[in-house]
């Protein structure tokens, strides 16, 4: 059975950190890139930040760059989202996703659209106060 599961979420001050964990099990985790999405209240889900479990290729959102950063455990089959210098906008649910690697000019690639991500966590909630 496939599981993605989220944890480290919570509430934390502007300007604070906080680092998500999502502990993948059920399929074959150097298979797949592992993605970051979130769904603030009253807006769509979008996607934050994206890494390959194949050769560690990273990607963010321009939102967030600068002030997260995602690393992959690969021994544990985790990945992790290091969020720092949060702002009230940060305020969200945020997922993690698995999505298949694409074979393409002899490497695997990605592409983080939340589309192509087909095993999803739960979600936690990460809320940052003013």
């Amino acid at each position: 059975e496939v599981q993605l599961v989220e944890s480290g979420g919570g509430l934390v001050q502007a300007g604070g950190s906080l680092r998500l964990s999502c502990a993948a099990s059920g399929f074959t985790f150097d298979d797949y890139a592992i993605g970051w999405f979130r769904q603030a209240p009253g807006k769509e889900r979008e996607e934050i930040s994206c890494i390959s479990s194949y050769d560690g290729a990273r990607m963010y959102a321009d939102s967030v760059k600068g002030r997260f950063t995602i690393s992959s455990d690969n021994a544990k089959n985790t990945v992790y989202l290091q969020m720092n210098s949060l702002k009230p906008e940060d305020t969200a649910v945020y997922y993690c996703a698995a999505g298949r690697l694409l074979e393409g000019g002899g490497s695997y690639y990605y592409v983080c659209r939340q589309e192509l991500f087909e095993h999803w966590g739960q979600g936690i909630q990460v809320t940052v106060s003013s």
